[in-house]
């Protein structure tokens, strides 16, 4: 049973900094791609970055040159890197994995809320 565990999220206000883990584990098979998502209250859930095991990334606009996705394959851990945080960064951020044959699974969530 695929499980991702989540980690990092907290309180930090505005151009500050917080590192989101997420580790997947319980599949042989291989990983296709990692990402992040996030869900403000009464918006929608939206992409915030994501990243292929070669290593290609892609981001959302809004956090283009403060967010930094990175991946680790040997332990199956997807990072994110988030500096200058903005108020409007506040929501539940969601890891997402993609396996070769199978997925996408989610995290359960971390919140990250960023005061003004």
């Amino acid at each position: 049973q695929v499980q991702l565990v989540e980690s990092g999220g907290g309180l930090v206000q505005a151009g500050g900094s917080l590192r989101l883990s997420c580790a997947a584990s319980g599949s042989f098979f291989r990983i296709n791609s990692m990402g992040w998502y996030r869900q403000a209250p009464g918006n929608q859930r939206e992409l915030v970055a994501t990243i292929t095991t070669a290593g290609s990334t892609n981001y959302a606009d809004s956090v283009k040159g403060r967010f930094s996705i990175s991946r680790d394959n040997a332990k199956n851990t997807v990072y994110l890197q988030m500096n200058s945080l903005k108020p409007e960064d506040t929501a539940v951020y969601y890891c997402q994995v993609t396996y070769v044959t199978r997925g996408p699974y989610w995290g359960q969530g971390t919140q990250v809320t960023v005061s003004s």
